[in-house]
């Protein structure tokens, strides 16, 4: 046998060694029922949402709750501010999540603000083998590629020097993409960061100039308004294109995507959105696909900015429209 033979032999040993992985890895399914874990940030609208009734109506769709987990930050952590705060909060999210287990749970994720981004990509990017994979193979420590469909009315691809509000939030595909801020992405644990091709902005309706100019010059994929009322073609071919390049798919949520009498206490709302139910009717038919593995629900308003619960309400929705398309996976 030559040299080369015996690699390619080597190669394809290693290739049959991981096809349970990505052919297991992503059914979330025990006996017919999604298996979920909820992964909440402590503190913005989790709770509330929580309150709102979201595990009773996960079991009410026939799925089981198999892990509902929190964190702390420690007495050190909580000296920091700003950016470097919401790089450690988003380092606890993605230790959580990386800890599941690939094959045993559909993450939910309660997020504060989009900031927690880079933290859940980390988390499914570092997601070791289910209880039944512990099989060694020589991808065993290869991160997993991850795949992002960002629903947002904002692209959030702006950096320090194009952004006109300075927000931190307003930065966080930017981060994620490797555009800036290596230190809070590292902090994160979020690397290598998520090549363009990765990652689809959906929904978006308002951008800076200079923004859009990145957006432009990294060929970012998208899906209109339009695609999402309609369940589009292209919102198939994309998650389709998405599956073929990647091993797992987030799909991320800000609740300013949504119509904005359902978010009105939001303060980035923007005209022309999704109705909730809309757009539960697209996460269900998203999340038919086997690599779909974790949905995030950020910036909700609750409290005093919800008094009639609608936000809310409507975060739960888009939950319940996740959990009907795992159970329709094959």
């Amino acid at each position: 046998m030559t040299h080369t033979t015996s690699k390619n032999a080597w190669i394809l040993l290693c290739l049959v060694l991981t096809l349970p992985q990505v052919s297991l890895a992503q059914q979330y399914l025990e006996s017919g029922r999604a298996n979920v874990a909820i992964v909440r940030n402590p503190f913005m609208a989790s709770e509330s949402i929580l309150a709102e009734g979201l595990v009773d109506s996960i079991t009410a769709l026939g799925a089981t709750i198999g892990l509902n987990q929190t964190f702390d930050l420690t007495e050190a952590e909580t000296e920091y501010r700003g950016w470097a705060r919401e790089a450690l909060v988003s380092r606890h999210l993605a230790d959580l999540i990386s800890a599941n287990g690939k094959n045993e749970y559909l993450t939910v994720a309660l997020l504060g603000s989009c900031s927690d981004l880079p933290g859940i990509l980390s988390g499914l990017q570092n997601m070791g083998p289910g209880q039944e994979e512990q099989v060694y193979h020589l991808a065993a420590n290869i991160p997993h590629r991850v795949g992002l469909v960002y629903l947002d009315a904002h692209a959030d691809v702006n950096t320090p020097e194009t952004t006109l509000s300075g927000m931190y939030g307003g930065m966080d595909v930017a981060l994620a993409a490797g555009l800036y801020n290596e230190n809070n992405r590292l902090i994160t644990g979020l690397d290598p960061p998520l090549p363009p091709s990765y990652i689809v902005l959906a929904d978006v309706r308002d951008t800076d100039p200079r923004e859009q100019e990145l957006i432009d010059r990294y060929h970012f994929e998208s899906i209109s308004t339009e695609d999402i009322k309609t369940l589009s073609q292209n919102l198939r071919y994309q998650m389709e294109r998405l599956s073929s390049l990647t091993d797992v798919i987030y799909i991320h949520i800000d609740m300013d995507v949504l119509a904005p009498e359902e978010v009105s206490g939001h303060g980035l709302t923007a005209p022309k959105g999704p109705t909730s139910y809309e757009l539960a009717d697209c996460l269900e038919l998203m999340f038919q696909y086997p690599k779909a593995t974790a949905i995030g629900i950020a910036s909700t308003p609750y409290g005093p900015r919800d008094p009639d619960h609608l936000s809310r309400q409507a975060a739960v929705r888009l939950v319940q429209g996740a959990i009907r398309g795992v159970h329709k996976r094959n």
